[in-house]
C-alpha cells in the first residue's frame, strides 16, 4: 500500500513521549508506524487509533530493525519522518554500574538510534524527510546515578550532529530533543516527594513537563516550519539546563 499522507516511524511508541507524539501527528494528518518491543502495551496503545500500524521490534537488534523497516514500508510505501525515541534508564552510582547494565543502556539508547537511522536513510532520502532523536537533559548536564544513561544521551546528541553533517546533501534533516523531567506514570511512581520538590525548585517553570509538550517539539522539528534546521538540540526542559548550578534560593531572591 502506498499513501499520499506523510508517514512517521516512531520507536518506543507504546507509552509516554512516543504515544503523545503519535497522537499529535495523527491530528495533523500524518500516518504512523508505531514501534515498540512491548507487544501487549503496543497493542493496547494502538487500539482505536486510525492511521497507525503497530510493529513489534527491539531496536537494539539489527535483524529486527531491518524487519521493522520492511514492515513499515510494506504498509505505507513511504517514510517522511523517523523519531528515535526508544530508550531504557538504569540508574546507579558510577562505581556500582556493572558492564552488563552499561551495555543494556547503550544497546537501546545509542545503538538503536544508529541502527534505525542507518536502515531508514534510503527511504527518507526519497522524501527528503526528517529525523528527530530523543536525548535527555542528562546528556547536557551531568547528574548522580546517570553514568550510563547520561553518557548514552550525550552520545545521541553528537550522533545527531554526525548524521546531520552527512545526510544534509540528501535533503534529510537530523535534529534532537533533550527533554527535562517529564510527568509520566513511571516518573511519578519512582520519584519520592522530596525529589519532586527538588525538581520543582530547580526548574524555572516550577513543574515537570508533560509528554505532549515534548511531542509538540518533535512535531515542529519534523515539520516544514523547521525546514532550515538541522544538527540542533532543542532542550524542552522548562529552563532546567539554563539555570546550570545556580542555587534555587538565590534565583528566587529569598
Amino acid at each position: 500500500m502506498t499513501t499520499h499522507a506523510k508517514v512517521a516511524l516512531i520507536t518506543g511508541a507504546a507509552r509516554g513521549i512516543g504515544l503523545a507524539t503519535t497522537e499529535i501527528l495523527l491530528e495533523r494528518g500524518w500516518q504512523v508506524a508505531m514501534v515498540d518491543r512491548d507487544a501487549p502495551a503496543l497493542s493496547e496503545a494502538a487500539a482505536g487509533l486510525q492511521g497507525v500500524h503497530p510493529i513489534v521490534a527491539d531496536v537494539s537488534i539489527p535483524a529486527e530493525v531491518d524487519a521493522m523497516r520492511d514492515a513499515a514500508l510494506g504498509r505505507f510505501g513511504r517514510l517522511d519522518g523517523l523519531v528515535n525515541n526508544a530508550g531504557v534508564a538504569l540508574f546507579a552510582r558510577a562505581p556500582q554500574t556493572d558492564f552488563e547494565a552499561w551495555r543494556e543502556v547503550m544497546a537501546t539508547n545509542l545503538d538503536g538510534v544508529f541502527l534505525c537511522t542507518q536502515a531508514l536513510v534510503p527511504a527518507l532520502a526519497e522524501t527528503r524527510g526528517a529525523i528527530v532523536n530523543i536525548a535527555s537533559i542528562s546528556g547536557l548536564r551531568a547528574s548522580t546515578l546517570r553514568v550510563a544513561y547520561g553518557t548514552s544521551k550525550a552520545a545521541v546528541i553528537h550522533l545527531t550532529k554526525q548524521f546531520a553533517a552527512e545526510l544534509g546533501e540528501q535533503g534529510i534533516r537530523v535534529n534532537c530533543i533533550a527533554p527535562g523531567p517529564v510527568r509520566t506514570k513511571l516518573a511519578m511512581a519512582v520519584h519520592a516527594p522530596e525529589i519532586i520538590a527538588a525538581y520543582y525548585d530547580a526548574i524555572p517553570l516550577n513543574r515537570y513537563g508533560e509528554a505532549r509538550e515534548i511531542g509538540e517539539g518533535i512535531a515542529f522539528l519534523l515539520s516544514e516550519a523547521a525546514s532550515f534546521v538541522t544538527g540542533q538540540t532543542l532542550a524542552v526542559d522548562g529552563g532546567f539546563d539554563a539555570t546550570g548550578v545556580g542555587l534555587p534560593a538565590l534565583r528566587r531572591g529569598d
